[in-house]
């Protein structure tokens, strides 16, 4: 594909005025990864076993065979650790978004049923947890058209929201070219959301973290204990929330079933909810939500600075 050009500029300390609802000072978005089952696995005609994101920090991969580790690793978070996080939204009462990840989904429809009944949102994951950097772009393309069907015969309705995660460098393309999301997430770039024109037209990123991620228990030089997470996510927030005074910021937090789902960092999560729950001029929102909410308050415009 053509160049991709880079933005080092952004809203360049410029932030766009305005107001959450509520008079909010800042929107909290909570992720929680479904990806159990979908992962590198010779059942599902991979020729290797999983190495991303596991207990086993630095797995290599098992070459034509089967991790059996690794695989009950995975089967943790959508046998235990999932119930355990959706309970705990379920009792805040707090709206998340899903990325589920299509073959993950098929796998688990208790899981797709409790997610519908609670009113969170799904945003496709794609078709498999799998690194699209070297996947052939007619490949992708009719993957990501896959896990739109897969999802519309579970759920009942299309995401409107897309995130990739290890995407090649014709994934926002091809998610601008689809025509059908409201926004794309595969993006870490800024504190809020912004318009970027791709292939001719204007295309919504709600960007995504990293760091305020529980991945980060599974990484070198990653969170240890539930109380480095809780920490980490208590001064994100605190910043975020003080400079929303002056302009409004977007805070989102990454989780995975089977790790986060585990009861020695479970508290860390638990205790981060507990705390926020006690303001009352904050936003906790779904991503579909803060999506229409700035297509609504900042609609694209063709001329001036509005993309990036």
């Amino acid at each position: 594909m053509g160049k991709i050009e880079r933005d080092f500029i952004g809203y360049s300390n410029n932030n766009p005025s305005f107001r959450w609802p509520n008079n909010s000072k800042i929107a909290v978005q909570f992720v929680l990864n479904y990806e159990e089952g979908a992962e590198n696995c010779i059942l599902n005609g991979d020729d290797a076993s999983e190495t991303f994101l596991s207990e086993i920090i630095g797995a290599l991969p098992y070459q034509n065979a089967r991790h059996m580790s690794m695989e009950s690793i995975y089967e943790y978070g959508s046998r235990a650790g999932v119930w355990r996080i959706l309970d705990l939204f379920r009792d805040y009462e707090i709206p998340i978004t899903v990325f589920g990840v299509a073959k993950a989904l098929q796998k688990n429809l208790f899981f797709c049923d409790r997610v519908l009944k609670d009113n969170h949102e799904i945003c496709s994951h794609g078709l498999r947890w799998i690194n699209y950097n070297n996947i052939n772009e007619n490949i992708e393309r009719a993957h990501m058209k896959e896990a739109i069907e897969i999802q519309k015969s579970i759920c009942g309705y299309r995401p409107l929201g897309w995130y990739t995660g290890r995407t090649s460098e014709n994934t926002r393309k091809l998610v601008a070219e689809e025509g059908g999301f409201l926004y794309d997430s595969d993006d870490y770039s800024d504190d809020l959301p912004f318009w970027s024109k791709v292939v001719k037209k204007p295309h919504l990123i709600i960007p995504y973290t990293l760091d305020a991620n529980d991945m980060r228990f599974a990484t070198n030089q990653g969170f240890n204990t539930s109380d480095h997470f809780f920490n980490y996510l208590l001064d994100s927030f605190n910043t975020l929330y003080e400079e929303g005074n002056k302009s409004p910021k977007m805070m989102s937090i990454g989780l995975h079933c089977r790790i986060i789902g585990r009861p020695g960092r479970f508290q860390g999560l638990k205790k981060f909810v507990n705390y926020i729950s006690t303001f009352d001029d904050i936003w906790i929102a779904k991503r579909v939500d803060i999506a229409k909410f700035w297509i609504k308050k900042f609609p694209y415009k063709i001329e001036g600075n509005d993309d990036k």
